[in-house]
């Protein structure tokens, strides 16, 4: 199948207000619970000394998310979008103001009931974002014509990358100089911006369909049809599995305090240089778009993901390992554009939520579920080893959908 569109300015997208507004919605939110995320990971790891206590905030929060998202898609199909997205944020800002009362000296709270308080917000940040993912990622194809979705992805995926940048960069500089409670301010206020871009968007309508079902029926067409559409099924199994695998984000903090001994700051370039490489490619691909020959791009950009993960796991070197996680980046942001644009292009309006919340699912659980993955495997075999694991695991995962999905290189979307 091809879809055709003509050639057109790499800066069409941002001719629609309303995306740009989402746009950045998307890159602060996005920002905002890095910088959360980064800080209570490592002074849960200076609390514990135990790389599994990281590995259960990835648990802890995919757990609420995997559970509500396909519901999550179910409501954004059926009702308003925007409605859906300033609740779930106004969710996410209650509990960022807990965490701000809980890490403060003021609460005089020992260090089992901070973390249980931690993890329990964290539990409902996951329960809000079940809601707030399907419609947030439903939402674009209805700010930009259908033409525009290629390069529109690249766009938000490229300041979805900035505020990945920034917020771990901000999160070791901002712990180091005016510790975690205040850091944990910061986060509310870019919260709260982030609410006052989505009131500035128009709710979308809301697609009618022949023939109302019930909500099981509803959610199984959805399932239904992502299994069924092999491109789909194939492009986020790739990216589940592979990261799932392959991620060693959630064991960054050991590296920084054990391995390479280079402390918060350390940490917050580290968990800064995979976005660094993803937005410099994918600003190279507002210009060079991977969608030639992208399923053959996709497969590539997944084994360069795995060789990367290796030659960090091994790296016992600061710049080498920045390097390494640099071009996780790189490669990774490939995916995510050719993704994205699959998903956009195959996917009807109607069942944009529902297939949304699939293909969320599959990303936290290859993120979150993966974090955990990377605690007990650190836990039980060391850190290294456990990396290592991951990026041969990735290596292999590639081999075999390649065999199994040879029938998609013949497919392009140009």
């Amino acid at each position: 199948m091809t879809v055709s569109t003509e050639k057109q300015s790499p800066y069409i997208a941002l001719k629609y207000p309303q995306f740009v507004a989402y746009m950045f919605a998307n890159s602060i939110i996005t920002m905002a619970l890095f910088i959360q995320e980064v800080i209570l990971s490592y002074e849960l790891y200076k609390v514990t000394r135990d790389p599994l206590a990281l590995g259960l905030i990835g648990l802890v929060e995919a757990i609420p998310y995997i559970s509500l998202a396909l519901f999550g898609g179910y409501l954004a199909d059926k009702y308003n979008k925007k409605t859906i997205l300033l609740l779930s944020l106004l969710v996410i800002i209650g509990n960022s103001v807990v965490l701000v009362w809980a890490t403060h000296d003021v609460a005089g709270l020992a260090n089992t009931q901070k973390l249980l308080i931690i993890y329990g917000n964290i539990f409902m940040i996951g329960l809000a974002r079940g809601f707030y993912s399907p419609a947030s990622s439903s939402l674009p194809p209805f700010l930009v014509p259908k033409e525009v979705f290629a390069n529109a992805t690249t766009w938000s995926s490229s300041f979805w990358q900035a505020g990945a940048i920034l917020g771990p960069g901000l999160a070791g500089f901002l712990y180091a100089t005016i510790g975690l409670t205040h850091s944990l301010w910061v986060v509310i206020g870019l919260l709260v911006l982030v609410f006052i871009l989505i009131s500035t968007i128009t709710a979308p309508p809301i697609a009618e369909v022949s023939e109302p079902k019930s909500v099981a029926d509803s959610l199984k067409e959805g399932i239904r049809f992502v299994f069924k559409t092999k491109i789909i099924l194939y492009s986020i199994s790739l990216d589940l599995f592979s990261v799932l695998f392959g991620g060693v984000i959630a064991l960054l903090p050991v590296y920084a305090e054990d391995i390479l001994k280079v402390g918060a700051e350390g940490l917050g370039i580290l968990r800064a240089a995979p976005s660094v490489g993803a937005i410099l490619s994918m600003l190279l691909m507002v210009y060079f778009p991977p969608i030639r020959h992208f399923w053959r791009n996709l497969l590539l950009a997944v084994a360069g993901f795995g060789v990367f993960t290796l030659i960090f796991a091994l790296s016992t070197n600061f710049w080498l390992s920045i390097f390494a996680l640099f071009m996780t980046g790189v490669f990774d942001s490939v995916s995510v554009i050719v993704r994205q644009t699959v998903l956009r292009f195959f996917t009807p309006d109607e069942m944009r939520g529902r297939v949304s919340a699939v293909n969320g699912i599959f990303i936290s659980s290859s993120n979150e579920l993966g974090a955990f993955e990377s605690g007990v495997l650190a836990k039980l075999f060391g850190t290294i080893p456990s990396v290592v694991f991951g990026g041969g695991m990735t290596l292999l995962i590639v081999g075999i959908v390649w065999l199994r999905s040879k029938e998609l290189f013949k497919m392009s979307i140009s």
